[in-house]
């Protein structure tokens, strides 16, 4: 089977949200956070093995994902505070369903920029259009405005014209004009004064103004003078020759009903006269007006046209514009010194000299027994003793008591046996240790040459180990050190492992070395090793 590694997770069901304590680097997973559930990781800096700090959601519904290959979101997705797309670019169709802020510089790289709203509003008072590598006039022709609508309202740079060129009408508000290099030369009803030079062909009605050109001819229009004589002269209304001069007379009469005047004229200087020195009123003459008979008659039908006489009024124009060992002690209150006491004690009271008994001794070699307190029991022991003198000079100064000295009682070996001791610095209780000992000699004399302090041999002391057991060290050539890794030992040394290092391994019941690189690949092949890592539950 392959290797299967299981992080820690939280089953569906269970409460929501983020495990209450992570390790270092561990991840967890909650099935039953919102959606498929929350992957959750322990940040923090206490090592592998740490407490994390703190535990963010790093994927799942509600958190978030940092990729650097390509991928693919669907569905709705709600980003609240910053999103930084900084080097970031939108490839294929974006939609932005609600707001969008650009703080920064906003670069639109296209041949069609499209902006469907009812109204754009720009912070920046100049808008440039245009804008290419090396703008010239040739690359601004035609550059403008385009209103849509059943015709394109159009607002355009035309280079061949060297103008701005509208399709539309320029309708300013009231009280607005049109300026050239800050003159006013039209406004809605005035033409600005600094316009000194026209080339109208047509006016309309002129009434009010000031004419400073050349006198306008008849034919156009004008009187083709710039003084009143000479205008009547020219449109052939001289007083006196063309015209009546003014008579207060003639003033009455152009202020006579319409047809008066006319009627007048056809009058002659008979009729005239017979007006002269009439006091008779208008009223009073307009009572025979249209008499064709004689004035009774004309009276009699007076009364029927009188109903329809009216007063005649004018009619007037009007017009309008448009973030321990204890070795055992030996411990005796037996004393040879009391046996010897004893012998010191006979001897003195005897009649008969040492002489006579035929002892060779000296007196410095009896003085050796001088306050021996040794019971004649404990000198019978001595009783056959073949040693010479020089063999028992060497209890000379020994110290040990009889319980001690009984311990050689039996003894059987030889004097050169013995003589292994000879310049011994062990104490009593390094000795103590052989009590019971069974080695042969050949045993022992493994020992020989042995620079082993007295704590290294305590090593053995309770050893059951019997000698093939003993035997398997023969020929090991392992350090102290080495053979203290295996000695339980729970100091760690720091180490820096490579693929070389080796590790011991039981190989179907031989002891082997392995090269950690083996224990790689035996890892990494899943058929082989199959194992499984679980992180278990939160």
């Amino acid at each position: 089977m392959a290797n299967t590694l299981r992080i820690k997770r939280r089953a569906a069901g269970g409460s929501t949200g983020a495990p209450t304590t992570l390790a270092n680097a561990e991840l967890a997973y909650n099935e039953s956070d919102a959606g498929n559930g929350i992957l959750y990781y322990g940040v923090g800096t206490g090592g592998a093995g740490g407490s994390a700090t703190s535990i963010v959601a790093i994927a799942g519904d509600g958190a978030y994902c940092t990729l650097s290959s390509a991928q693919t979101v669907t569905g709705n997705k709600t980003f609240t505070g910053t999103v930084d797309l900084s080097g970031a670019t939108l490839s294929g169709n974006t939609t932005f369903s609600n707001n969008l802020v650009v703080t920064g510089d906003l670069t639109v790289n296209g041949t069609t920029t499209t902006v469907n709203s009812t109204t754009m509003t720009v912070d920046d008072k100049n808008i440039e259009l245009g804008t290419v590598a090396s703008p010239s006039d040739t690359t601004a022709d035609g550059g403008g405005i385009t209103l849509k609508g059943s015709t394109d309202k159009t607002f355009n740079w035309v280079n061949s014209t060297d103008s701005w060129t509208a399709s539309e009408h320029i309708d300013l508000a009231s009280g607005k004009e049109f300026k050239i290099n800050g003159t006013s030369v039209l406004s809605g009803s005035t033409l600005g004064s600094g316009v000194t030079a026209s080339s109208l062909t047509s006016l309309g009605t002129v009434t009010t103004g000031v004419w400073n050109a050349t006198d306008i001819a008849v034919g156009a229009g004008g009187t083709g003078a710039s003084t009143a004589s000479g205008a009547r002269t020219n449109l052939g209304l001289a007083i006196g020759s063309d015209v009546q001069a003014y008579d207060a007379d003639l003033a009455t009469l152009s202020g006579m009903q319409t047809g008066a005047a006319t009627a007048l004229a056809a009058l002659t200087s008979t009729e005239v006269a017979i007006l002269d020195g009439a006091t008779v009123t208008t009223t009073e003459l307009n009572y025979v007006d249209g008499v064709t008979s004689s004035i009774q008659t004309q009276i009699n039908s007076a009364t029927t046209d009188i109903s329809n006489l009216q007063t005649l009024t004018g009619i007037a124009d009007g017009n309008s514009n448009l973030g321990t060992f204890s070795g055992s002690t030996i411990s005796d209150n037996d004393s040879v010194k009391d046996a010897l006491q004893a012998l010191e004690t006979a001897v003195e009271s005897a009649s008969t000299s040492l002489t006579d008994l035929g002892v060779t001794s000296t007196a410095a070699e009896l003085n050796v027994l001088d306050g021996i307190t040794a019971t004649t029991a404990e000198l019978n022991i001595l009783d056959g003793v073949t040693s010479t003198a020089a063999e028992l000079n060497i209890l000379d100064g020994v110290t040990s008591t009889a319980t001690e000295l009984n311990i050689l009682d039996g003894v059987t070996a030889s004097t050169s046996e013995i003589n292994l001791l000879d310049g011994v610095t062990a104490t009593t209780a390094e000795l103590n240790i052989l009590d019971g000992v069974t080695a042969t000699a050949a045993e022992l004399n493994t020992l020989d040459g042995v620079t082993s302090t007295a704590s290294e041999l305590n090593i053995l002391d309770g050893v059951t180990s019997t000698t093939a057991e003993l035997n398997l060290l023969d020929g090991v050539i392992a350090t102290t050190a080495e053979l203290n890794i295996v000695d339980g030992s729970t100091s760690a040394t720091s180490t820096t492992l490579a693929a070389a290092d080796r590790m011991v391994v039981n190989d179907g019941g031989t002891m082997v070395q392995v090269a950690l690189s083996d224990l790689v690949t035996f890892l990494e092949n899943g058929t082989v090793s199959g194992f499984v890592l679980d992180g278990g539950t939160f």
